[in-house]
This record gives C-alpha cells, sequence and structure tokens, in this order.
C-alpha cells in the first residue's frame, strides 16, 4: 500500500502577494489529508466519503464532484491506467472551504502518491510547480503559489515569489522557501473559523481581474504586502511579536479596505483585537474562511473568541511537508 500525506497552511503576513510576484510568510498545520493506494479488480476513488468508479481516461471529466481532484491528477498522469488497477482512498482533518488550502492539501497528497505508484521521483520545487499546473489548467481554480509550496515543503516560511508570472507558459521559475522556524519554533498564533464556507478561486477572481486591469489600489495594496512580509522575516528572526503584529494588521487592512473580508472574518477579527491580540487578521482568501491571530496567551484568546462565535479553533503547530511511504 502506498500511503501519502501533506499539511493545510495558514497566512501569517504577506498573502495573498504569492500570486502576484510577492513575498508571504506562511505556516504548515497538524491537520492533514492523508492518501492511501491499494490493490484493486478496478480503478476506484474514494474522496471523503464519496466514490467514483473510473474504468479508463475517458472517465476523467469534472463534474463538480469530491473526486475531481483526484480526476485532475490522473487526467496529468493518465499513463496510470497503464499498470495494475488500484482503490485511492483519501480523507482529510483540514477544515474544507476554510481558507486553510484543504482542496490543495488534498491535490498534493493525492499527487505524491500517484508519483509513488509510477515510480517518478520529482523534486519538491517541481511537485509544488506541477501541483499549481494542475489546480490552475485542469482544475480552472483561480490561486497563487503559496498553497501548493507549503502542501510540500511544510514548517514554517518566508516563501519569494518573485520573477513568478501565474500566467507564464515559459520556463519555470522557482520559488525561494526559506524556514523561518529554526529561529522562532514557538510564535503564539491561533487560528479560529468563521464557520463560513466558500471557495478560494472565486475570492481571488476579481482581484485578479482588477491587478490585470492595472487597478493602482490592488496592485499598489499588493506591492505594499509583499514588503510587509519581507520585514516579517525579519521581526519573527528578532521575535519582535509586536512588530509581526503590527504587519498582520497591516496586511489585513489592505485586504479589507480591497473588499476581501466580510462581516464573520470581522467579527472575529474585532474580538482578537479586543482581547489583547498584537495581529489578527485574514489566514485564507477571505469572505469567510478563517482567521489569524497573535496573541502572547493561545488559551485566553481561544476562550474570547469562542464566546465572539468562532466555530472552530486551531493553534498553529507547524509539521512536516509531503510525506510518501510504501509501494503497490
Amino acid at each position: 500500500m502506498i500511503v501519502s500525506s501533506a499539511p493545510g497552511r495558514c497566512g501569517v503576513v504577506g498573502n495573498p502577494t504569492d500570486g502576484y510576484g510577492g513575498s508571504v510568510i506562511s505556516s504548515s498545520l497538524s491537520e492533514r489529508a492523508t492518501v492511501r493506494i491499494a490493490p484493486a479488480e478496478a480503478v476506484t476513488l474514494h474522496i471523503c466519503g464519496h466514490e467514483e468508479s473510473i474504468g479508463c481516461p475517458d472517465a476523467l471529466a469534472l463534474n463538480g464532484g469530491f473526486c475531481d481532484v483526484a480526476k485532475a491528477v490522473m487526467t496529468r498522469y493518465p499513463e496510470v491506467f497503464d499498470g495494475p488497477r488500484f482503490r485511492l482512498e483519501a480523507d482529510t482533518t483540514v477544515p474544507i472551504e476554510s481558507g486553510l488550502a484543504g482542496s490543495t492539501t488534498m491535490l498534493v497528497a493525492i499527487l505524491g502518491a500517484v508519483l509513488r505508484l509510477l515510480d517518478r521521483t520529482l523534486p519538491p520545487h517541481e511537485i509544488a510547480e506541477v501541483a499549481r499546473e494542475i489546480e490552475f489548467d485542469i482544475m480552472r481554480c483561480v490561486c497563487g503559489f503559496q498553497d501548493q509550496y507549503m502542501a510540500v515543503f511544510g514548517g514554517l516560511n518566508h516563501m519569494d515569489f518573485r520573477g513568478k508570472d501565474p500566467n507564464s507558459t515559459g520556463e519555470r521559475v522557482y520559488a525561494t522557501v526559506e524556514n523561518v522556524a529554526i529561529h522562532q519554533p514557538n510564535i503564539p498564533l491561533l487560528l479560529a473559523s468563521t464557520g463560513v464556507r466558500r471557495h478560494s478561486g472565486s475570492v481571488h477572481k476579481g482581484f485578479r481581474e482588477r491587478w490585470i486591469e492595472g487597478d493602482p489600489e490592488v496592485v499598489g495594496g499588493y506591492e505594499r504586502a509583499a514588503a510587509m512580509a519581507r520585514s516579517g522575516k525579519v521581526a519573527i528572526m528578532a521575535g519582535d511579536w509586536e512588530r509581526l503584529g503590527r504587519l498582520m494588521n497591516d496586511n489585513h487592512a489592505i485586504q479589507r479596505d480591497l473588499g476581501g473580508s466580510g462581516d464573520a472574518n470581522e467579527r472575529l477579527i474585532a474580538a482578537a483585537l479586543e482581547a489583547g491580540a498584537l495581529g489578527a487578521k485574514l489566514a485564507g482568501a477571505g469572505k469567510g474562511g478563517t482567521i489569524i491571530a497573535l496573541h502572547q496567551d493561545p488559551e485566553l484568546l481561544a476562550d474570547r473568541l469562542r464566546d465572539a462565535g468562532a466555530a472552530r479553533i486551531i493553534p498553529v503547530k507547524p509539521s512536516a511537508g509531503l510525506t510518501v511511504d510504501g509501494e503497490l
């Protein structure tokens, strides 16, 4: 049996500039997607309780269902049908449509398992780039590069995406990934889910269109947010949580003023700041999903956020990236 696993992620500062040649600090989570591939009489997909049988490559058309993410990976690698038949099972502890890269995490875990099935070895940067290609070109999801790189690398990273054109079909430009957890392994960060589910691609689409059109508010805002991530790296290395908190607040102000936040986000962010959080912002695309807050007493903050209506509290505990074990 092949077993593959990849973590969810939360944006600490700099998001969403990973899709615009910017920089981001992001942390992986202990919440993960897990995939198992075992021998079977026919190719069968079982994703989060939803099952489809796939007889041949012609049956890989996406239909908006849970199995689309596996079918998209198999569309990229149709040679999986040349070998033994198998059953692919996948589940996840990453909250669905919560702004924590749940779908990308699942895609990367499936991709890792399929590559092992095909006996293919790719460097981690290439796995992240292939995952992004599948999501952007096959699944038609408007996305940056942060989610794929975090699912592959894991950890707490400063990632530099300068020189990466999200629409480029030319030679690859790999992101620079720097682990900053080695300097400060215990940053007091906490996630709070609003309970509002939404698809991140639908949130990003409008901002992408405005950026392509050269909207100065979007272009200028994202340039400032990217610079905040680079300043955030310095703050983390120095253990300067007050400075990191200010950067998080400034980052959120940009997204809020552009229309990327929502009532549920703002309610929890206000509650976090009233409870003494040094910084609080969107952890992902916004319009619901999850917020991230920096507080010297995460347990106190968790209680205050529950009182404010948080649907779920998730401690930020960086974990390993993509892992793949076993063989078919």
